[in-house]
């Protein structure tokens, strides 16, 4: 990168890669978000391959990320902006934990789709563990970040680069849990070296303004998996709460049990928005119109948020 854009800003949220355990071979009864973002810093090197790059580290949130929550997502929203809006600033990292990862990569992604690097990483085992995968996925995230050209909402963790808009958790436990499904990865980092495969992602941003609405004020998006024996009163309770919208994980190519059907039927005559998914790991929903292309159930309840989120308020 040219100019005096030389500085990368680590933002911490907590996680998998911050958690800590009693015995070194616990990889899952362990503490997440234990660890401040300036102790992952220093465990990774501190960023010492990168001697004419700067960091600066600042702690967003410290939180188990299964617990991540709206406030925590338009928190983030908000200094990953205004850092990204400074001179001095030349990239961003996100440790971020595992389980949501998707979500907020699909969601920087659309909220921002940034023309500086963004990128996200996580770790599968806590920092205590005997095969702590946190310190090399943050050097590979810095790495990447430093990259001259890079641009966009990106993820690296396991060696591999994905396009945040694409990324997908795969297996609960393995240190590559991650994929983007038909897409593939960008590319990898072998040995402090990017080797790339695709183009940089890019997008259209809705502006980090869309999640400025007080948290409380913002639509209820819930999703409902179609499945044998489904019958619709999920979405019928859900409708009496007031859900504003439906996410659908349909069966194969987004197929749904005609009783959960009948019961979307009355959510959208009641103006709640429905978006269609698959259950299936890999592929699209092919041929309907109100499918939500190769996005994950999640991700679709990201962009069906979002969607609610930014259309003009109802008259009167």
């Amino acid at each position: 990168m040219e100019g005096p854009a030389r500085k990368i800003v680590v933002l911490g949220t907590g996680g998998t890669i911050a958690g800590t355990a009693p015995d070194a071979g616990d990889h899952v009864g362990y503490r997440a978000a234990q660890l401040g973002v300036a102790a992952l810093v220093a465990a990774a090197a501190g960023g010492t391959w990168l001697p004419s790059w700067q960091l600066e580290t600042e702690q967003v949130a410290q939180i188990d990320s299964a617990d991540l929550t709206h406030a925590v997502w338009q928190l983030l929203v908000r200094r990953a902006a205004a850092h990204l809006a400074r001179d001095d600033v030349g990239a961003l990292v996100v440790a971020h934990g595992t389980d949501t990862l998707e979500e907020t990569a699909y969601l920087l992604h659309r909220v921002l789709a940034p023309a500086k690097p963004l990128v996200l990483t996580a770790a599968m085992r806590p920092a205590t563990a005997l095969q702590a995968d946190g310190p090399q996925n943050l050097n590979d995230a810095l790495t990447v970040a430093a990259e001259s050209g890079a641009r966009g909402v990106l993820a690296v963790i396991g060696g591999q680069v994905f396009a945040g808009a694409e990324l997908r958790k795969q297996h609960p436990y393995r240190l590559d849990a991650f994929g983007a499904g038909d897409a593939g990865a960008l590319g990898a980092v072998e040995q402090g070296t990017l080797r790339r495969w695709r183009e940089w992602p890019s997008g259209a941003p809705l502006g980090p303004q869309v999640v400025e609405r007080e948290v409380r004020s913002w639509p209820r998006v819930e999703i409902v998996t179609s499945h044998a024996g489904s019958d619709g009163r999920i979405v019928d309770a859900l409708l009496a709460q007031g859900v504003d919208g439906l996410v659908v994980a349909g069966v194969g190519n987004g197929h749904v049990h005609t009783a959960l059907q009948a019961a979307l039927a009355r959510a959208r005559a009641r103006g709640v928005a429905v978006a269609l998914t698959t259950r299936c790991t890999q592929g699209v929903v092919v041929g309907a119109t109100d499918d939500a292309g190769a996005l994950t159930p999640v991700q679709a309840r990201v962009e069906l948020l979002l969607r609610l989120l930014a259309a003009p308020p109802e008259p009167g």
